[in-house]
């Protein structure tokens, strides 16, 4: 476990964190919980983000992990941090639980994320992918030095999983940022 000087305790997720991790993804993103934070995705989508059997499969994966960010013992975020194997690192599944938004957790939360990408697995990049229509968030990454890749990635409509969507145009836009070593 590593901590930050914001209080926050840092940790590789286990088995018997599914049920936690499936919680805290869909309060940040779906539902009525979720919009008391600024990251919902409730316009735009219903339904689930994740499931326990989507949590397992990212546990069991030798190349990913799954950061968990806790203050006073307590579950506030997480993230998908994946080698790519490329000389990149994917970072997903970022959920930071709606009463603890906004206080600059979620950055605080990246910035691990990058250090373990460029000091644990030697990651030149860092990659992920946002949905397009929200501008908000792409903004946030923006000033945290992402930049658009012009690379999309179909929404998988059709596949529950991951929501139900509202629209018909959602896309996945590719964003991307160079990591110092």
């Amino acid at each position: 476990m590593t901590a930050d000087r914001g209080g926050t305790d840092f940790r590789d997720a286990g088995e018997d964190d599914v049920g936690m991790l499936v919680e805290l993804v869909n309060s940040a993103y779906r539902g009525d919980v979720s919009r008391q934070g600024w990251t919902t995705e409730a316009m735009v989508l219903c339904g689930q983000r994740v499931d326990s059997g989507r949590i397992a499969e990212l546990l069991a994966q030798p190349k990913t992990r799954v950061l968990v960010a806790e203050q006073a013992g307590r579950p506030v975020a997480c993230c998908e941090l994946a080698d790519g194997g490329d000389g990149s690192a994917y970072f997903g599944m970022f959920a930071v639980q709606p009463d603890a938004q906004g206080g600059g957790l979620g950055r605080r939360v990246l910035a691990e994320a990058e250090r373990i990408a460029a000091e644990e697995l030697d990651s030149a990049t860092m990659r992920m992918t946002v949905l397009r229509q929200r501008a908000d968030l792409i903004a946030w990454y923006e000033r945290r030095g992402y930049r658009r890749t012009g690379e999309t990635v179909p929404f998988p409509y059709g596949d529950e999983r991951f929501g139900l969507p509202k629209r018909e145009d959602l896309v996945l836009e590719e964003l991307a940022k160079p990591l110092r070593r």
